[in-house]
């Protein structure tokens, strides 16, 4: 590899990032930090339809949730900018009018209507559906009548109707296409943006773009964008089309099967070094085996020949299991800071951010570490720490194998021995109920459970004796003396 790497992630603001196209700029970061190159942002807004208000900078900040710093960009800056396609216009136009005036280009002033009947009468007769070169070989004269007509002209790019286009694609190897099934397609838009097979290749040519990572869907673009390199005598960049990333019945993964925003997975309480890990291994791989990276370490290992050219399924499972060993693996400090952050982020009914500090954070981290998948599953397993009146119904209190007497026999026996407890840690209280179960005639395991549904109303909980200890002597009494009371 010559010269220096420069790649660009550019993506249009037209909603809430894809993981498909975050996918695509993870690749474009790791490679850029793997050669030390430069990684550089560019919003392609020149569909001025479809723009969405607010959209830049959710799509800048799923970049910096998941660590993804940009060497030029939006905010940064940089010697190539500007880096919004819709203050480079100028540039297009020049460019545009460079290759009208060499031949590679005309104007095009086909009405709507008209293009709408070529099209029909094109499916009818099962020809290949495109625009006719209608305009590709008008006169002066004729060009100027219907510059006259007052019809807004397009740009169009004027494709050889012989010979092949070959792109030599660094996962998929060499790609030939017949010249002949391209289009003249539009470059310039009658409202003076250019389309995205205009922009970028301008852009990519300015900005010294080395290699350029997209996903396959715009393989079949590539003739036309090699072509125009071709006419303007740049030399293209390198091209690496990434398989779709594919939902578990083999289709590309959509909306339709769930979660797809790299928003939705944050507020869903996955953490970003858990994303970052998961979604390069949709489509790379280092040796088959290895699946859990820091993300030095991916920038280290990442080349584009373990690139997969097959598409990668999107596993919500494996991604939980990779999640949660994140999670298992921070420090209760961390983690605590993690659940704070991501409290006060989203916020919701079960826990009141507003009665929690640190300390009792780093408590409660402690607590249900083990049993996190994401951030958001810690809720539903505290939110007993903050009710006055815990609800569950006097039968869950009665344990298979167990009647309402036995039960309230055992609870009153642990309500009296803790009452005379002390210290009231987790340890002394198992030393003090373990045995007791074997006095009563009980299992553990149906004491334990009485105990967990009495002062949490949970069956499933964090562990039982640190969860009282935290709770402290009064409250726990004061909740089995309200269980004693409902049987």
């Amino acid at each position: 590899m010559t010269g220096r790497v420069r790649v660009r992630y550019a993506p249009s603001p037209t909603g809430e990032p894809h993981v498909g196209n975050i996918r695509t700029a993870i690749f474009d970061w790791l490679f850029a930090r793997h050669h030390g190159g430069d990684f550089i942002i560019r919003i392609e807004d020149t569909d001025q339809n479809r723009k969405v208000e607010g959209a830049v900078e959710v799509q800048l900040d799923a970049l910096r949730w998941l660590g993804l710093d940009w060497d030029e960009g939006p905010v940064k800056g940089g010697d190539y900018g500007p880096y919004v396609q819709s203050e480079r216009l100028e540039k297009y136009q020049a460019v545009a009018e460079e290759l009208i005036v060499s031949g590679r280009a005309y104007r095009c002033n086909c009405s709507s209507e008209r293009l709408t009947q070529v099209r029909e009468e094109q499916a009818k007769r099962k020809d290949t559906v495109g625009y006719d070169r209608h305009c590709r070989n008008l006169t002066e004269d004729q060009r100027k009548e219907q510059s006259d007509s007052g019809v807004a002209s397009v740009v169009r790019f004027k494709m050889p109707q012989e010979g092949t286009t070959t792109l030599s694609d660094l996962v998929r190897g060499d790609v030939t296409f017949e010249n002949k099934l391209v289009d003249d397609f539009v470059m310039m838009k009658s409202d003076g943006y250019p389309t995205y097979h205009m922009a970028h290749v301008v852009d990519d040519h300015l900005m010294e773009i080395s290699h350029v990572f997209r996903g396959e869907d715009w393989l079949s673009s590539a003739p036309r964008h090699l072509q125009i390199y071709e006419a303007l005598g740049w030399q293209p960049p390198e091209f690496a089309h990434l398989s779709n990333i594919l939902a578990a019945d083999g289709s590309k993964l959509s909306k339709r099967h769930g979660a797809t925003s790299i928003q939705q997975f944050q507020e869903s309480g996955y953490l970003p070094e858990a994303m970052l890990n998961f979604l390069t291994l949709l489509g790379w791989s280092l040796d088959g085996q290895t699946e859990l990276f820091t993300r030095e370490e991916l920038a280290s290992h990442f080349s584009i020949d373990r690139v997969s050219r097959s598409g990668s399924v999107f596993d919500n499972e494996k991604l939980n299991w990779m999640d949660g060993h994140y999670i298992r693996e921070m420090s209760h400090e961390d983690l605590a800071d993690a659940l704070l952050a991501y409290w006060n982020e989203y916020p919701c009914d079960e826990v009141p951010t507003d009665k929690i500090d640190r300390p009792f954070a780093v408590q409660v981290a402690a607590l249900v570490q083990e049993r996190l998948k994401t951030l958001k599953d810690a809720a539903p397993l505290i939110a007993f720490f903050f009710q006055d009146e815990l609800s569950y119904e006097s039968e869950e209190l009665v344990q298979k194998g167990m009647d309402a007497d036995g039960t309230k026999t055992g609870l009153q026996a642990a309500h009296g021995g803790l009452t005379d407890l002390e210290p009231f840690d987790a340890q002394s209280m198992e030393d003090l109920l373990r045995p007791m179960s074997k006095d009563l005639n009980v299992k553990v395991g149906q004491l334990f459970g009485s105990l967990r549904i009495a002062t949490t109303g949970l069956r499933v909980a964090p562990p039982l004796f640190e969860t009282m200890e935290i709770l402290g002597k009064d409250r726990t009494l004061k909740a089995l003396k309200k269980a004693i009371e409902r049987l």
